[in-house]
């Protein structure tokens, strides 16, 4: 199986469906939440919502650099996370995060190899590999918060 191959399926199996790593993926936690759940804080932590929209800020960034576009993230507006009022809201912020998740997949699996190890937008920025990889583990990093939120609301 190519390497290309293989990051997509880790990509479905952290967002989609796996659960390999964390025993759940995103799909599974975030669609059982509802959109008060998602906006409820723990103190000075973040909210499932901000964590939601962090991940997918970053998600949609490489996605938009790997399909030909201009790397326009920045770390400065990463939890700039617009107002969510309703079910509606989280329900499409939910919907663009698993959207975006196996649009990255099917580009990633698109890839040749050997574009692996090219630079990412700049050098300074590491391989495209690197940054693929880096979003995979970013990814289960922000899922163990979100499970452990999820459970910290279910607290009386």
């Amino acid at each position: 199986m190519q390497k290309t191959a293989l990051l997509a399926e880790r990509i479905r199996e952290v967002f989609l469906h796996g659960t390999w790593i964390a025993n759940t993926n995103y799909k599974a936690v975030l669609e059982a939440t509802n959109w008060e759940q998602a906006l409820r804080t723990q103190g000075a932590l973040n909210s499932i919502a901000a964590l939601t929209f962090h991940v997918n800020y970053y998600l949609a960034g490489l996605l938009s650099v790997f399909r030909g576009g201009k790397l326009e993230i920045s770390d400065a507006f990463s939890f700039d996370m617009p107002p969510v009022s309703g079910q509606e809201e989280w329900t499409g912020m939910v919907a663009a995060l698993l959207d975006n998740a196996g649009a990255f997949a099917t580009t990633i699996e698109a890839m040749e190899d050997s574009s692996l190890d090219l630079p990412f937008v700049d050098p300074r920025y590491g391989t495209i590999a690197r940054n693929i990889e880096g979003v995979i583990e970013h990814s289960y990093y922000h899922l163990g918060q979100i499970v452990l939120l999820t459970r910290l609301n279910q607290l009386p």
